[in-house]
């Protein structure tokens, strides 16, 4: 792949500002790299952040590491897979040698606890917010009762029953991919009823024709 200066910076500034505002771990990481790779840069629409989404909490590991990879890897090749790593590592790296003498002599402090506990309800909007838009996609496809129907049990799974999102996740992508061949076989006895219909229709029509005398 042909080296990208343009594309080479964009990608390391769109993930070091992933990484340096995303305070909190993982998952709020999560909407600013949903801002910088959809909203900002363009690079992906919001089904493939999805899908994204989805396949990274299935597999083990940070969440914020492997979107930085396999998006990096996908725009840039394997330049841009590094590239993308080291933009959303180097800010945690560089504040934990820089912070982590002055957290420990003032973690008993109130300014430094109330920072950590006013961060999270930002963070919580920010979910929030990427969470309904995330919905509004997929009522095209599911509609309200299917998008309902989904967030309902997963979160009876995963917050009342303690089953594993990677699991809850994989159970759909099978689910999704084992359903394909009957969607389309559907499709396409729909498609052909509808052409059966035309055509009798069009048949009926010119049976029905009634030669005037001239």
């Amino acid at each position: 792949m042909k080296w990208n200066w343009s594309l080479q910076r964009d990608i390391f500034i769109g993930f070091l500002r992933s990484g340096l505002l995303g305070y909190g771990g993982g998952p709020s990481t999560i909407p600013l790299v949903h801002r910088e790779v959809v909203d900002r840069y363009r690079w992906m629409t919001n089904e493939e952040f999805t899908d994204v989404l989805a396949l990274g909490n299935a597999l083990p590991g940070p969440i914020a590491t492997k979107m930085a990879g396999y998006i990096g890897y996908r725009l840039a090749g394997f330049a841009g897979l590094v590239n993308a790593l080291i933009a959303t590592v180097l800010p945690t790296v560089v504040g934990m040698l820089g912070l982590i003498g002055v957290l420990s002599a003032f973690r008993e402090s109130r300014i430094v606890a109330g920072m950590t506990q006013a961060i999270a309800p930002v963070i919580a909007v920010m979910l929030a917010a990427m969470t309904w838009q995330l919905l509004r996609q997929s009522r095209r496809e599911l509609g309200w009762y299917g998008c309902i129907g989904l967030t309902l049990g997963s979160a009876v799974l995963c917050g009342l029953l303690d089953v594993h999102p990677a699991f809850v996740i994989l159970v759909l992508l099978g689910s999704a991919l084992g359903s394909v061949p009957v969607v389309k076989r559907w499709k396409a006895r729909k498609a052909s009823a509808v052409k059966s219909g035309e055509r009798a229709a069009g048949g009926s029509g010119e049976s029905g024709k009634v030669n005037l005398p001239q």
